[in-house]
């Protein structure tokens, strides 16, 4: 009998897996749109007149608060409906909220422009929350093992394409500024997000539920019909041994009652997986990912590009992202998620320190070599972080966790790069207002801890099925185990006791 892991040949099967994890792709296109959109319409003259032309903290509010909406979203609802409606209706969910939100930020005007804004990028940031974690977790679910890190990856494809499709747009919106156009341009460039949510909508009440999602609740032969669906019809004896092997790790883990969120914190193999992504998810957007994110153009127009040309640089910006983490989807299986997220955090550190450095020998733009310099490294960063943290904080986070607790341990997890966003949106601005180029400093410093932090604590995960995640993280002691036995553990984990001591991870 083939194993369960080997590498998937070209099949029916094959093809259905690759086209649902694209398609899947589009909810993170939508949440890429929502973030790259606002960071074009923030040098909009017709929205920059409407709010009466924003100081730095009160464009930093506005950013934040939408990862105040994340954040509540993560904590409280993300997990549960996840769990309650499954992943695909969740996504289906999240993109309708985001609408709301849209819809309420399009129709700011008058004394009350400000607070609609707000509203509304709190009501996008509760949306996409759900959809961000939906949309890893049911790629993740899919998968087989050696390919996992690819499909995963595609999540983050759909996110860079809709950043760059926003700063595309938001360029070209940029030459309609007279008539209508000046009060038109951005809310057209916000309603826009209407018409992938749509598509995306209308497409996953056809598509298959996870088949890890589906036997959690008890629906065997659904599951079993989804699984032969995204592993081709002729792999009969393939499909059975997985699915043998997916009910069994089940089985052991509610035998041991490990089902409740309070574990991810109260056992400690489980705390040892969770702390490690909330890591994660918060170095991601303490790395600098978020200020490049929200606010390229304006960091393009202080090196001395005008606003046109740093709306056509930012364009151009996040299409090579897509590229960059096109690459990383054909390496991460090969060459881990260790070594790409260490060489990804490298480059973004070497390329923020020449954007620190620069600025403070050559200021006020004295030197047009040395501003275009700083321009060329931002896109250095910009591919260390999409081989980086980019992809690797969802892939890592959404492979670790047993599959009861996955959405929840993600969703937690993920909560932690929403309290990393809001600090980096709130302090960016104000920073660059006050000690200017000094700011890339900090950042640096940050990925050069991360380095350090990722060599120290994180496994390896590539080519393990999402079942033999356990045996990464396992230090239990005799009162998980004492009486069982291997009954109960999955048939390629059955190990005594003290080989999983020998290949556990110390908290």
């Amino acid at each position: 009998m083939k194993s369960v892991t080997s590498r998937p040949e070209f099949s029916k099967g094959s093809l259905r897996l690759h086209l649902l994890c694209a398609f899947f792709a589009q909810g993170s296109f939508l949440w890429g749109y929502n973030i790259g959109i606002l960071a074009t319409i923030y040098v909009s003259p017709g929205f920059i007149k409407l709010l009466d032309s924003p100081s730095a903290s009160k464009q930093g509010l506005i950013t934040a608060i939408y990862y105040l909406g994340t954040w509540i979203s993560y904590v409280f609802l993300a997990g549960p409906i996840s769990d309650r409606l499954g992943r695909k209706w969740s996504t289906f969910l999240g993109a309708i909220i985001v609408c709301v939100g849209a819809a309420f930020q399009a129709g700011a005007s008058g004394a009350g422009a400000f607070a609609m804004m707000i509203v509304g990028r709190i009501i996008c940031g509760l949306g996409t929350a759900i959809t961000s974690t939906a949309v890893p977790l049911y790629q993740s679910e899919i998968s087989p093992a050696r390919q996992r890190g690819r499909f995963i990856v595609m999540n983050h494809i759909g996110f860079v394409a809709g950043l760059a499709v926003a700063f595309w747009l938001g360029y070209g919106m940029s030459y309609w500024t007279h008539g209508s156009g000046f009060n038109l341009s951005w809310r057209l460039s916000i309603l826009i997000q209407f018409i992938p949510a749509l598509i995306l909508c209308a497409g996953l009440p056809f598509v298959p539920e996870s088949s890890r999602w589906l036997m959690e609740k008890g629906r065997f032969e659904l599951a079993k019909k989804s699984l032969q669906c995204v592993r081709g019809s002729g792999r009969v004896e393939e499909v059975q041994s997985e699915f043998d092997e997916i009910k069994e790790n089940m089985e052991y883990h509610q035998a041991n009652s490990i089902s409740s969120w309070r574990l991810l914190f109260t056992d400690s193999d489980l705390f040892a997986r969770l702390w490690r992504v909330a890591l994660l998810q918060f170095m991601a957007q303490m790395c600098g990912s978020t200020a490049m994110k929200y606010y390229l153009p304006t960091n393009f127009i202080a090196l001395g590009l005008g606003k046109q040309m740093s709306l056509l640089a930012s364009g151009i910006e996040s299409s090579l992202k897509v590229g960059c983490t096109i690459i990383e989807m054909l390496l991460i299986d090969h060459a881990g998620r260790k070594t790409t997220l260490v060489f990804g955090s490298a480059i973004m550190a070497a390329a923020l320190l020449i954007n620190g450095a620069l600025p403070l020998a050559y200021p006020h733009n004295m030197n047009h070599v040395s501003d275009y310099a700083c321009v060329v490294f931002i896109f250095f960063f910009s591919f260390g972080y999409s081989i980086g943290f980019g992809p690797n904080s969802w892939v890592y986070g959404a492979e670790i966790f047993p599959t009861y607790l996955r959405a929840k341990g993600l969703c937690i997890s993920a909560s932690a790069g929403s309290i990393g966003s809001i600090i980096v949106a709130q302090f960016w601005p104000i920073a660059m207002q006050n000690i200017q180029s000094k700011t890339y400093f900090i950042f640096m410093a940050t990925n050069i801890s991360a380095i350090v932090l990722i060599v120290a604590f994180f496994p390896e995960t590539k080519g393990k099925t999402l079942e033999e995640m356990d045996s990464l993280f396992t230090k239990r002691s005799s009162k998980h185990i004492a009486g069982r036995g291997t009954i109960g553990l999955p048939a390629k984990n059955r190990m005594d006791l003290a080989a999983i001591e020998e290949v556990g991870i110390k908290v």
